[in-house]
């Protein structure tokens, strides 16, 4: 199993990134899929998820109304569109799948808001 992410890098605040995770080696359309981030020197925190099917999704208080997750089944792909961003938003940002007892996560990308 592989989840492979991208799009990471330094923007403006303000500015907007659009992340990708791209799934190989599970059944993708069964996982529900999320988004985590970790800053330097605090604890992993969840941002964002989204079902199986992408008919349902929640985010953290602390991204609501700037983050939006989706999901491509047919691409084995799940995204991550980050508008208004700030500088507290950064941090390396992990994809992570679950189906019952099975969870796999990628190896990151990070994401700078610096002016």
């Amino acid at each position: 199993v592989q989840l492979v992410e991208s799009g990471g890098g330094l923007v403006q605040p303000g500015g907007s990134l659009r992340l990708s995770c791209a799934a190989s080696g599970l059944s993708f359309r069964w996982y529900g899929m999320s988004w985590y981030r970790q800053a330097p020197g605090k604890e992993r925190d969840w941002v964002a998820a989204i079902t199986s099917a992408g008919g349902s999704s929640n985010y953290a208080d602390s991204v609501k109304g700037r983050f939006t997750i989706s999901r491509d089944n047919s691409k084995n792909t799940v995204y991550l569109q980050m508008d208004s961003l700030k500088p507290e938003d950064t941090a390396v940002y992990y994809c992570n799948a679950v189906w019952g007892p099975r969870t796999y996560w990628g190896q990151g990308t990070q994401v700078t808001v610096s002016s």
